[in-house]
């Protein structure tokens, strides 16, 4: 039986197709079950990803071990949602702007992908700015921390570090994806000696403390009953929202791997134990510099470049830093790049290609990355987090929902790059207003969680509540408008 990615595309329009977009075929897919591996496992090393975590340490209230446990139950439910993400994608060989066009419609589809563009971007910017700040940590650390006049809160220092940042994801990009993942091969295990080293070298200074001071340091008395129970699972959604970005376009990934099984386990293998290892890794140095560096006085540090600042070794700081740049830029690249250089590409393909797209992604993002000190920062972490997934959450579930539920894993190749009227994904003049309106009554609800005080309560619900509330509209709207034609595979 000849696979589904394998069939002929008959005068696909050109305003639906390029190379990047046109299914994938099995026989030309080069990724196994450890290319997805090392795409968790560098996405969870990034600076970003260090700050969201020690900051939920911090800020939780509950013990340190639980906020562990809480990120693992996280990094469980995303291996779930990727999956089923990723099904489509190594079944039909397409991106996620492609398989979107099932939903949405063959035009409604630009809408998911341009927004799913923009988060991204903002993503990509923010990614940015933190990797700069190991170029500034390096600089700082060699110059003896020259200082100078600020701009939108950074000095000269930073100002260079954000450029040379911003340059070296660009020069990454342009080498492609084959390169890219032999460098994530390479950064990666060096991530965690660097880490390790730092932790050794704390709890040494730290003393048998270290242990007990993970479980009470940042924790409160008074989160007691429901509270806690509240700021366990908060934790767990801010986690969910924070690997949304790429739970909703997985399937960019998933179709370069043969099989569902080799998704899945490098899914499970890259997911839960490099978050694992990651999180055991970030809390304990929080906890330990802490004590340590701060004589548990005064704000926490949750950004490692600092805390290795303050090991106040040159060559250390030094090396850490270049380390934790390699691994945010390869990751942010990913990520944050290869995203929205698709779902641009998928607006005007015959006009925008994949490198185009690119080089627009990278300009927009820098304008993100250098208001970050000065505008984004002071919104916070884990709001930027919940907000971004907030956004992306009904589109996860109307996709999934229309998929699974809806077309019982059945889509029709040819349609999904045709403009007949006659197509399965035409709906009205190629928009499916039905889905643009499940997003928006989705939207809506899971953003509010995040900004209406009344419902602070549900913040780090956002991407659940979206996601389901994004799934039901669909399915309730979508009742009676799919036939069985729809349902039959092209031939």
């Amino acid at each position: 039986m000849t696979h589904p990615s394998q069939e002929v595309l008959r005068d696909p329009h050109p305003s639906l197709y390029n190379e990047d977009l046109a299914p994938l075929p099995v026989d030309k897919r080069k990724w196994g079950w450890f290319e997805i591996f090392n795409v968790w496992s560098n996405d969870i090393q990034s600076l970003a990803g260090y700050t969201l975590a020690a900051s939920l340490f911090i800020t939780a209230g509950i013990s340190g071990w639980w906020v562990f446990a809480a990120i693992l139950l996280a990094g469980l439910i995303i291996k779930i949602l990727c999956d089923l993400a990723g099904k489509p994608s190594v079944k039909y060989g397409i991106p996620y702007p492609v398989l979107a066009r099932a939903s949405m419609g063959v035009r409604g589809a630009q809408f998911p992908a341009v927004v799913r563009a923009v988060v991204a971007i903002f993503w990509y910017g923010a990614q940015t700015y933190f990797a700069s700040t190991a170029v500034a940590l390096a600089l700082n650390a060699l110059l003896g921390n020259p200082g100078g006049a600020t701009f939108m809160g950074m000095d000269w220092v930073a100002w260079l570090s954000y450029v040379i940042a911003s340059a070296l994801q660009v020069y990454l990009f342009l080498g492609g994806i084959e390169k890219i993942g032999g460098f994530l091969n390479v950064v990666g295990p060096a991530v965690y000696l660097v880490m390790i080293a730092l932790l050794v070298a704390i709890w040494v200074r730290a003393g048998g403390g270290m242990l007990e001071a993970v479980g009470t340091i940042f924790s409160s008395e008074d989160v007691r009953g429901w509270a806690w129970v509240m700021a366990f699972v908060g934790v767990v959604g801010t986690m969910v929202a924070y690997f949304a970005a790429v739970v909703i376009n997985f399937g960019d990934f998933a179709r370069n791997v043969r099989t569902d099984e080799q998704m899945r386990f490098g899914n499970s293998t890259g997911l839960i134990a490099s978050l694992a290892l990651f999180t055991f890794l970030s809390v304990f140095i929080t906890a330990g510099a802490y004590m340590v560096y701060q004589n548990a006085e005064g704000e926490p540090m949750t950004n490692p470049t600092d805390i290795v600042a303050a090991a106040d070794n040159v060559w250390l700081t030094v090396l850490a830093a270049v380390t934790f740049l390699l691994a945010t830029l390869g990751i942010n690249v990913v990520a944050n790049f290869i995203p929205p250089a698709y779902s641009l590409s998928n607006v005007a393909p015959s006009k925008v290609s994949f490198r185009t797209a690119g080089i627009i992604t990278a300009s927009a993002g820098f304008v993100i990355g250098a208001l970050w000190v000065s505008t984004i920062s002071q919104i916070g972490l884990p709001k930027f987090v919940d907000t971004l997934g907030a956004v992306l959450a009904p589109l996860y579930g109307i996709i999934i929902a229309d998929y699974y539920l809806i077309r019982r894993q059945q889509l029709r190749l040819q349609d999904l790059f045709s403009m007949s009227e006659h197509g399965a994904y035409w709906f009205d003049n190629g928009w499916n207003s039905r889905a643009i309106i499940a997003f928006v009554g989705g939207a809506i609800f899971s953003i509010a969680t995040v900004w209406i005080p009344a419902l602070s309560g549900l913040a780090g619900f956002a991407w659940i509540i979206g996601a389901i509330l994004g799934g039901v509209f669909q399915m309730l709207l979508m009742r009676g408008r799919i036939t069985e034609k729809d349902l039959t595979p092209t031939a």
